[in-house]
């Protein structure tokens, strides 16, 4: 009931994660506004074809195909996506025949997308681009296959565990993370065992990975903290491989030991479930869980259990999955998108504030 991310977006950031230059909107100037803009952050030139009333009844292949060319002369571009919305898709745009007419140098990656494909799942139009891609030779179809099955399953967790459960769910803004903070940092100082859990998405682990980067073990140096992270650098398009690289290089910097690697960043559907497994078998007296935190079957372990979520709708189904306590880091992509660093959180910086650090 209640607006959820658009596939239209989601195919915007499968491209940029494939490291286009530039991304084509074929529609009005105001479509995916926001994610455009954004996107324009990480180096990704986002435009459109700035399709008007008129072109809505006589269509505007003349316009993507001007558009196509104009790109290719500003940006010189080597891969393009060229994005169809709402409105081109309704209309029946042949983009393909306006690519073919433009014969632009750059690798060019059409996506038939919009806001109605299919049930309307935003990983369905990451799944359209992945399929386009494998069609022009860009990624191997094993990897689209994988990338597939992924997104079917986060999709799953999102409408079984997550906010798209169907009805409507009140924001929250959840627990005060001060408090949540001294029970974690209370523990810490009880000699208690703790793990750590990363299971981040994209380049939100840049944020989610700041709790990770607070050297515990310096000052409580009883405390017992294990580290588990979806990490890997060998799994999933460019960019992904490059914030695992980014972010382990940058804890290794800080002295900071990941014991287990579960999975790559685009591998959250199923590390939370490796995650879940390698904590059985220790004896755990608290566990945070960062990025996802639906995605562990959460309720399978007895011990304290604390989420730290982007999502104020998250709040409500994580309490109900088992997690005493849930905190809230709001704009975790706007605040991601553009960096190579780990950036500062919420609750990190309410940790490193109690510890005076």
């Amino acid at each position: 009931m209640h607006p959820r991310p658009s596939p239209i977006a989601a195919s915007l950031y499968t491209l940029r994660d494939m490291n286009a230059d530039v991304i084509i909107l074929h529609g009005p100037h105001g479509c995916c506004f926001r994610t455009g803009r954004l996107l324009e952050n990480d180096g990704v030139r986002v435009v459109t074809t700035s399709m008007s009333e008129n072109d809505f009844i006589f269509g505007a292949s003349k316009k993507l195909e001007e558009t196509l060319l104009k790109v290719e002369e500003m940006f010189s571009p080597k891969l393009v996506g060229v994005v169809g919305t709402c409105v081109s898709m309704i209309i029946g745009e042949d983009m393909k025949e306006a690519v073919k007419s433009a014969n632009i140098n750059a690798k060019v990656i059409i996506v038939e997308s919009h806001g109605g494909l299919g049930e309307g799942d935003n990983t369905e139009g990451a799944i359209a681009v992945l399929n386009a891609a494998s069609k022009e030779g860009i990624i191997p179809t094993s990897e689209m296959e994988r990338q597939n099955k992924m997104l079917l399953l986060a999709t799953q967790i999102e409408k079984t565990r997550g906010m798209a459960q169907g009805g409507y769910i009140k924001p929250s803004y959840g627990d005060n993370k001060v408090k949540v903070a001294k029970l974690f940092l209370d523990a810490l100082k009880n000699g208690d065992k703790i793990a750590l859990v990363l299971n981040a998405k994209k380049e939100t682990s840049y944020l989610f990975s700041d709790l990770l980067k607070i050297p515990f073990e310096k000052y409580y140096p009883n405390s017992k903290v294990t580290i588990l992270a979806n990490l890997d650098e060998k799994v999933g398009l460019p960019r992904i491989k490059q914030h695992a690289i980014n972010i382990k290089n940058e804890l290794k910097e800080n002295g900071i030991i990941i014991h287990t690697i579960t999975g790559g960043l685009d591998e959250y559907p199923i590390t939370g479930k490796i995650a879940v497994e390698i904590l059985k078998e220790k004896k755990i007296d608290m566990v945070i869980v960062a990025g996802v935190p639906h995605a562990l079957p959460i309720e399978e372990i007895e011990t304290i259990k604390i989420a730290v979520t982007d999502g104020p709708r998250l709040v409500e189904p994580l309490k109900k999955l088992g997690y005493n306590h849930v905190v809230t880091e709001l704009d975790a992509h706007a605040k991601t998108l553009g960096t190579d660093r780990i950036v500062p959180s919420d609750f990190g910086d309410a940790l490193k504030a109690l510890m005076d650090i």
